[in-house]
């Protein structure tokens, strides 16, 4: 399919307007203009019942994290309300708690969830694991600090886009490996999970007014202080030897993205370890629509989709219990 006409609209624009690609910009110019274009296309943030900062304790400096709260203390069947733990994208380099504010305040008011984002360390000055470290200490807080927030311990969930779709994925193997919380679902947009991915995707994908081939290697040469820790899961998902055991997921792929082929291979690795996965590939998208619900009306079709899967997830026990129910009265 060509590019849907809003897209293409929009990359006309940039062409009038001369978009230099982020990576031909120096870091501080690249981070500025990468939340500027997202606060362009984002369209208006929701308002949601509160929102607060603070500081938590990390790895290295204190972690800071924002909380989206919704209305409700208690969902219709008297459950406290579930937790999403959000990462924001920008591959490791870029994006902050304001990259991903559109998008939390979606999801919280959507379903009616506790939404948490970690600002975790950018790269190149903090390489990895730094991110995939503080990302999983905001899980960490989350679960131990639910009854603090109104919220269900055991009701939770991890997501993100792009790198933080990266980062949710590994999130969930570190999660395994240390017996972290239980996470009841995992969603992924768009996200990287194979730092030498060598897909059609990725070869076709050259265009410099969007998100290309070389967007995604100036991004892993600042995320990784050595090429071979590419080699490890906690950087490359997809390189994991057994996804065994892993959280019910969600993968959300877009036509026009280099990230495209590993993502649904990544999909794919799921259903062979027996995880139960929906993937969804948006035809005509660029990468990074999922955050331009102002002028994309897919984004906002996707945000729909992913809420609903996230309320799929946390209403699995009252739908088990509801069945076993009915079950016994028959």
């Amino acid at each position: 399919m060509p590019l849907h006409p809003q897209v293409e609209q929009m990359r006309r624009q940039r062409e009038r307007e001369g978009t230099a690609p982020l990576y031909t910009l120096s870091l501080a110019e690249a981070r500025a203009a990468d939340l500027a274009a997202i606060r362009a296309v984002a369209g208006d943030p929701e308002p949601v019942a509160a929102v607060s900062e603070r500081a938590i304790f990390g790895d290295g400096p204190d972690l800071r994290i924002r909380v989206y709260e919704p209305d409700d203390t208690a969902d219709d069947a008297g459950r406290l309300r579930p937790v999403l733990v959000y990462y924001f994208g920008g591959g490791w380099t870029l994006g902050s708690l304001d990259t991903c504010d559109a998008i939390c305040r979606a999801l919280t008011n959507a379903v009616r969830c506790v939404t948490v984002s970690v600002q975790y360390r950018l790269a190149p000055e903090h390489p990895f694991p730094a991110a995939v470290e503080d990302c999983y200490t905001g899980l960490l807080w989350a679960a131990e600090h639910a009854v603090d927030l109104r919220a269900d311990a055991d009701r939770l969930a991890v997501g993100g886009d792009s790198a933080g779709g990266n980062l949710a994925a590994a999130v969930t193997l570190l999660a395994r490996e240390r017996g972290g919380p239980r996470l009841r679902h995992q969603l992924l947009v768009y996200p990287n999970t194979d730092y030498a991915s060598d897909t059609p995707s990725m070869r076709e994908a050259v265009d410099p007014l969007l998100f290309n081939r070389w967007s995604v290697d100036w991004y892993w040469n600042h995320y990784l202080a050595d090429p071979q820790d590419g080699q490890s899961p906690l950087a490359s998902p997809l390189r994991a030897a057994d996804l065994a055991g892993l959280p019910p997921a969600t993968v959300l792929t877009a036509e026009f993205d280099p990230l495209r082929d590993q993502g649904e291979q990544y999909a794919q690795r799921l259903r062979e370890a027996g995880i139960p996965v929906e993937a969804r590939r948006y035809e005509g998208m660029p990468h990074g629509f999922f955050a331009m619900g102002g002028v994309l009306t897919e984004a906002r079709a996707s945000l729909t989709y992913a809420a609903d899967r996230l309320n799929e997830a946390f209403d699995a026990d009252l739908t088990q219990r509801s069945s076993t129910q009915r079950s016994s009265m028959q």
